[in-house]
Order: C-alpha cells, then structure tokens, then sequence
C-alpha cells in the first residue's frame, strides 16, 4: 500500500525532532564533562581523602605556543648536550659538558674546573638563585609554569595521554567505563609510552658523569659501572611517578618554593588574574542578550577546564597555580566567541584593579627596589666569577710540613726541617718545576731520593699532581745568632717554571728548639 504526502511529512518531523533531541542530548552530556570544578573548592577540600584526578583540557592560543616551544628546547638540551663534543687535546675527555669523577674534574665547553675551585658552582648557584628572585619578583612563578623539570615533563606525559586516550572528556569517560580490551590496549599503550620516556630521562643523567658514546655501548652490554644501572633505575622510577602519577601533587604539596615564592612579590608583581572589575557580576550569556549591568565572564569554567593544577583563577591568587596562563589562553578563546575584548584573564599586577579605578592605565614598575637590590647582587656576583676566571692561575702549589718530628737536631748542631711541596699542573701539557728556599740566611734544601741539593727540579705531568719529600736545614751558626730565639722562623718555598713565566711563592714556618 503507497504511503501519502502527510504521512511522509510527519515521518520526517518525527525523525528531525528525534535527531535533534540526540544531538541537544550529546551537547549537554559535553557540556557536562567539560564543566570543570576546581579542586580546591569549599566543598572539594576534605580533611582525610585523596584529591580527585585533574583531566587538564587541551589549551590553545599564545602561552600554550611558548610553552611548547620551551618543552622543546629544554629537552633537546637535556637529552642532546651530553653527546656534544668539544676537543681538548690527547687523553683528555672530548665530551663537551661533563662531571667527571675518575680525574675529579667538571668540564663546561673551554672551562675546566677542579675540585679545588669548586667556589664557581657555588657562584653558579648563587647567580641562579638570585636570577630566580629577580624574575619571581617582575614576573611571578614563571619559572614553575614553564621551564621547571616537573612542570615540562607533566607536559609531556599528559600530552602523551591525550594522544592515546582523547582530550578531557574522552579520558574522564575512560576512567569511568568498565574495563575492556579497548581500554586496555590503551592503558598499555600510555604506560608503555610514559616508562620510555621515563628510562630516556634516566639515560640520559648518567650520559652527563661518562663519555656518552662509550657509556651506550655498555648499558646494553651489560659492562656498565653498577651506579650508571642505578641512577638510571631510580631517576626511571621518579620521573613515571612525579610526571605521570603524581603531577600537580608534587607542586602543591612536595616543592619548598609555592611557601617561598611569596616573599619575593609585591603590589607590582605581575601575576596572571582574574579581572573582577570587568567580569563581575558573571552569568550565563545567550546570543542576543544584553551586555548591559554585567560582566564579560560568561561562567563557562574553561578557565578550570585547562587548569593542570585544576584551580579555578577567579578565586584570586592561591599557593597552587604555578602561572603557566593557559586559562589566559582558554577564557581569550571564549570571549572571541562571544564577541567580547580578550584579556578578561591576563598577567597584571596586584594593584591593578585600583589604579584602574583610579584612572592610572600606567605600565609596570620594572625598576623597584628589590629588583635593584637582585639586579645589583647578579652583578657583583657575576663580576667576581669574571674576574677569578680570566685571572686563574694555571699552578697551585700546597706544603706539608711534618709533624712528627716537629724538627731533628742534626750531627753538626743544625737543625732541619721535612716537608711535602705538591704541585698541581693545570695545563695540558708536562712541565718541570725548579723548587728553591729563602728567607733565612744559610738555609738549605735537600731532596732525600734524588740527593738533589740547592734547587730541586719536579716533573709534573699534565692536568697532574706532582709531589716531592723536601728538607730545608739551617746551619748551627745560624741556629745560635738568634734566627729562632722564639723557637720559629719563616721559610719561603720558591717554585718557578720560565717557559710559561710561572712564579708561586709559599711561606711555611721552620720550627727549632724554644
């Protein structure tokens, strides 16, 4: 039997509306998913249970950019700079930065530092930290939102997730559904991924303590020092953990610096906020409406949705956001859809909001006070580093005097004097050392082994220590004349080498009867 005209029509309408009614269904179950709380909320903020598990939402737009750009010039240098070289002669490591300590020695490019001056770390140190209050004072914790190790790496791992599992609401589906072969196969394909990257961080940390190309070769060997399988293990093992377990976790409740950092802001500090002068009162917005007698924010919670440490920024400022601005990102997005100017999150500083109401549209204070005081202590501290590289000496020279005896009466009436003289030759080439005494008249210098007599010659070999047994005499007559009336006297031990017009000079005591 033919169907009608009206029949069909209706069929039609009864399958659009029923079409219709499943899309408005799918819109609200995303809108639903995508409806981020903060977990830090009132009523999100228990005494004894674990917080829920932060889903960060895919962010796009400018910080999301610089923020791959520094994850990607970051890595590249932490898994690259070992295997660049840099030649520093026969038998010595090619290896461009290194920490070795077999000669106990670190190498950075032209620089060598031995233990001894082991005060220029401590002067790296200081410059980095005293560098990291400078931009925590101007620019807040930039550092935790772009360039510290947690943060790249949680990057990194959730990116990973999300290439396997979906965005934000396809992983919080996940997490709910039962478990399948799909979901396993999944599961097992992001783990598997995460300890990859996880043992590559670890491989590449030990590259850093051994000639890279050769320390390869011997972890798949098997003839690696037990250490390098170590380290390795244990940076394997903290990495999976704090990068693809544990995430903000680390930033809100193991890093000293959230605590720290407030002492380093000020009114003029910018910080990424919320401008409540112009979102407020927020509220849902419809097309059509009126923008009048409210705020730009529109309460959508894409500022939560794309939070990694699932805070909600219009609270204000809080221990927890580590500044990466991505919910600057997410909100500019939201309001070039609703037709509004961007910016309604952005980095500002703490008195904005009142200068505005005050009329002052004025930029930030960069020159203030503590940010002269950093600057100026970055300066004094990075001089003085200058100045003791280029005027680094190449011989350093250490006497030992012998305690026991503290001195020997000799046959004619004299009275000697042993010694340890060591020579540390940094150059890169053997050199012979002419050792001679002064400072006292009639004093004498006398190696025991090679019966030397006067001036004492010592081989240093290259980036080596050398070291002679030395006795310095002085005559009975000289004894007597009052040299030693209170038992001691000065001796000036005289180590030169001509062909790189090298002159150290150390005084030592020579002691005699009281």
């Amino acid at each position: 039997m033919a169907t009608s005209a009206p029949d069909t029509v209706a069929d039609g309408k009864a399958h659009g509306l029923q079409a219709l009614s499943e899309t408005v269904a799918a819109d609200t179950e995303a809108l639903a998913d995508d409806r981020a709380e903060a977990v830090n909320a009132k009523h999100n903020r228990p005494l004894y249970e674990s917080p829920p598990k932060i889903h960060p939402k895919q962010a796009k737009g400018r910080f999301r950019r610089i923020k791959w750009i520094v994850l990607f010039v970051t890595l590249g240098i932490y898994y690259l700079a070992p295997w660049v070289r840099w030649p520093r002669g026969e038998g010595i490591p090619d290896q461009a930065i290194l920490v070795d300590f077999s000669d106990r020695k670190f190498y950075f490019f032209f620089i060598e530092i031995w233990p001894q001056e082991f005060y220029y770390i401590t002067g790296l140190l200081i410059l980095a930290a005293l560098g990291l209050f400078l931009v925590t004072s101007v620019f807040g914790r930039v550092w935790c939102g772009y360039t510290c190790p947690q943060t790249v790496w949680t990057d990194l791992f959730v990116q990973i997730e999300r290439w396997i599992e979906g965005d934000r609401n396809k992983r919080i589906r996940l997490d709910q559904a039962r478990w399948t072969l799909a979901k396993l196969a999944k599961r097992t394909a992001k783990h598997g991924l995460w300890l990859l990257v996880a043992v590559s961080t670890g491989g590449a940390w030990v590259f850093y303590f051994n000639d890279a190309p050769q320390l390869l070769g011997d972890l798949f060997a098997g003839t690696a020092p037990t250490p390098a399988y170590v380290s390795m293990g244990v940076l394997t093992a903290t990495t999976y953990l704090l990068g693809g377990h544990a995430r903000e976790q680390v930033c809100t409740y193991m890093c000293p610096w959230p605590r720290i950092q407030g002492a380093m802001f000020d009114e003029n500090t910018l910080l990424v906020s919320y401008r409540w002068d112009r979102g407020e009162p927020r509220g849902r917005h419809k097309k059509g409406d009126s923008w009048e007698g409210r705020g730009d924010c529109i309460d959508c919670n894409q500022c939560v949705a794309v939070c990694p440490v699932g805070i909600d920024i219009r609270d204000g400022a809080q221990m927890e956001c580590i500044q990466c601005a991505l919910c600057i990102d997410a909100c500019n997005d939201v309001m070039a859809k609703v037709g509004r100017p961007p910016n309604l999150i952005a980095y500002e500083t703490i008195n904005a909001p009142e200068r505005r109401a005050q009329g002052d549209y004025s930029g930030i204070r960069l020159l203030r006070p503590r940010t002269l005081l950093y600057s100026a202590l970055i300066a004094v501290v990075a001089g003085i580093m200058v100045a003791g590289l280029s005027t680094r000496a190449t011989t350093d020279v250490n006497v030992l005097r012998d305690r026991n005896p503290v001195f020997v009466r000799l046959a004619d009436g004299g009275i000697r004097n042993g010694y340890e003289l060591k020579v540390l030759n940094k150059l890169h080439q053997d050199r012979t050392f002419e050792i001679s005494v002064a400072g006292l008249p009639g004093v004498r210098l006398f190696n025991p082994v090679t019966r030397e007599e006067g001036t004492v010659a010592l081989t240093v070999p290259a980036d080596s220590v050398g070291s002679v047994k030395l006795y310095v005499s002085l005559p009975k007559g000289h004894v007597t004349d009052g040299t030693l009336e209170d038992g001691s006297a000065a001796v000036d031990f005289v180590i030169r080498h001509d062909a790189t017009d090298t002159r150290v000079v150390e005084t030592m005591p020579f002691r005699g009867p009281n």
